[in-house]
């Protein structure tokens, strides 16, 4: 198949197909009219690099998957080389994780800080912590009119 097919297949450009030509991740075969040939076979490289792109992995990490299935494995992540990269890869996310729980903790502490500092800027102080309301004591009863004349008990 010729490049404008492959990327239809594969979902991308041809201008992408020719930088995985640049960097080796994409064979560059020629037929006798100077035409770029593909075959199934690249199809799978670039499924194969696409789907590592979309885990977050860079080009160069797509690399040893790529080699693999070149050398006739029947999946990228069955050599050593690529499970390094999964390894690697998996501490990666680890650490990232780590730091944003981090951040995560600190953000709820400045939140936790400021809500009460605002709540201590509200007229008459902050509201009270306490979960129970009081009701309202009852209002005295209203003395019955009087009745008499003035003066007279």
């Amino acid at each position: 198949m010729r490049i404008g097919e492959l990327a239809r297949q594969a979902g991308t450009t041809t201008r992408t197909l020719r930088h995985y030509e640049e960097l080796g991740l994409l064979p560059a075969r020629r037929s006798g009219n100077g035409y770029r040939t593909y075959d199934d076979g690249d199809l799978r490289l670039l499924q194969q690099i696409r789907t590592l792109q979309d885990f977050g992995f860079g080009l160069e990490e797509t690399r040893p998957f790529v080699d693999c299935l070149r050398a006739g494995h029947p999946a990228g992540d069955s050599c050593p080389a690529s499970l390094d990269v999964y390894r690697r890869k998996l501490a990666e996310l680890d650490d990232c994780i780590d730091h944003l729980q981090r951040i995560r903790a600190e953000v709820g502490a400045q939140l936790a800080r400021a809500e009460l500092e605002a709540a201590a800027d509200v007229p008459g102080g902050p509201p009270p912590l306490c979960a129970f309301t009081c009701p309202e004591p009852p209002a005295p009863p209203e003395a019955p009119p009087f009745e008499g004349t003035p003066g007279t008990p």
